[in-house]
């Protein structure tokens, strides 16, 4: 989203990338079409999954490390490079940056879209942690601080996240840092129309019914969310149940596992809770532009925060520039919720208030919206303009102007 800006404000980008061949998640042909023409896109290969999983490895990052270095080598040897800028979640990958700086002499800015090291799961037994997480938690505790002890610059979704890093590596308290999430993106939603012959599916959904969808990972962070929301509803079926009957909930791309090998974290809590009839959950998760289209083919749009209060949800500009009725329940501490409580573009309820006041508010809200009672709000457009991907990249190029003035 930020790469159409950067040539504005004077910088020229150049991207690389891993051969989607290679990877798991789901493709997306639309993607590039976002992308100028006139700007390099360099392709690097990645070593097999089906060789590397005999192994223990499947991980994009591992797979990819070699060639991306072999690759970025190249470039900076034949041209000049005032920057190298990190924007992936795939981690292992920013190692690299400290290699390049040491050999080549060019800064780096890693860009935190959530956390690396965390300690998040080390309280929770082991049936509540990820899988390959003792060697995952491993891996990322030794390799964090190699991309941490040279990195010339930090960008973050999250203030929490920024905080987390310094204490852990005081000498980052010097170097340039900024909260900037990621941006909304109008030309996503002009593609959709412009494309509209490939989200001509007609998605299924019983008659007369009140579809509240979320797009999104699972987890075990967002059961207190989800406990609060099942319970309200509950309570609905229980005391008005021709109203409540009418609601479908339908969770979407809840895992980051490969197509077919997810395993479901919603339904266990709609079983435990007794209302699995009305709840739908798909662990694959599908293309963005097709999740946008899924979004404004939706009565109703739901965000399940986490209950850590470093999380925030990059999913939530699409959701508010669908223009639906829109309810979420997060940690108050989290961006995400102040953000969508600062544009008054939906219902955000806090995971810290008193729970049966929370419980009773969201049965309300459910009730107000299968009979028609919910007040659309209305999104102030002046104040989300603030959080467009040009003007968020305005503010990555002013601090990538700061490093490269040192």
């Amino acid at each position: 989203m930020s790469v159409p800006f950067f040539e504005n404000y004077g910088w020229i980008p150049e991207v690389v990338s891993v051969n989607p061949d290679f990877a798991d998640c789901v493709k997306d042909p639309l993607l590039l079409k976002s992308i100028p023409k006139d700007i390099p896109v360099h392709i690097v290969k990645a070593l097999p999954k089906n060789l590397t999983s005999k192994f223990g490895l499947g991980s994009i990052a591992l797979r990819s490390l070699y060639y991306y270095r072999k690759k970025v080598n190249q470039l900076l040897k034949d041209k000049h490079f005032d920057l190298i800028y990190f924007s992936t979640t795939q981690f292992p990958i920013l190692i690299l940056g400290a290699y390049w700086r040491k050999k080549y002499g060019v800064p780096y800015v890693i860009d935190m879209q959530d956390p690396w090291h965390s300690e998040y799961y080390q309280a929770k037994p082991k049936n509540e942690r990820p899988p390959k997480y003792w060697f995952s938690y491993r891996l990322n505790k030794f390799l964090e601080p190699i991309a941490m002890n040279s990195v010339s610059g930090l960008i973050s979704v999250s203030q929490s996240y920024l905080d987390t890093l310094v204490l852990r590596y005081p000498h980052l308290i010097s170097i340039p840092k900024k909260v900037i999430t990621f941006g909304f993106f109008k030309a996503d939603f002009d593609l959709i129309k412009e494309n509209s012959d490939l989200f001509n599916i007609t998605h299924h959904q019983e008659q007369g019914t009140y579809n509240f969808t979320y797009i999104g990972r699972g987890g075990i962070d967002m059961v207190d969310s989800l406990k609060l929301l099942f319970t309200a509803f509950k309570k609905g079926l229980t005391e008005n149940a021709d109203i409540f009957n009418k609601i479908r909930f339908n969770f979407i791309g809840t895992s980051y596992a490969s197509k077919g090998k997810g395993i479901q974290s919603i339904m266990p809590i709609a079983d435990e809770i007794g209302i699995s009839r009305y709840v739908h959950e798909q662990t694959d998760r599908i293309a963005f532009y097709k999740s946008i289209d899924r979004l404004l083919k939706s009565d109703h749009l739901l965000i399940i925060g986490s209950n850590d209060a470093q999380y925030t949800a990059s999913k939530i500009f699409p959701y508010i520039l669908a223009n639906k009725p829109l309810l979420a329940l997060f940690n108050p501490k989290s961006s995400a919720g102040q953000i969508i409580k600062n544009c008054n573009a939906g219902t955000v309820f806090s995971l810290e208030s008193e729970q049966n006041t929370l419980i009773k508010q969201i049965y309300e809200y459910l009730f107000s919206a299968v009979t028609g009672q919910l007040k659309k709000l209305e999104t102030d457009w002046l104040i989300f303009e603030a959080y467009s991907a040009e003007n968020l990249t305005k503010s990555q190029v002013k601090l990538f102007n700061q490093i490269i003035a040192k």
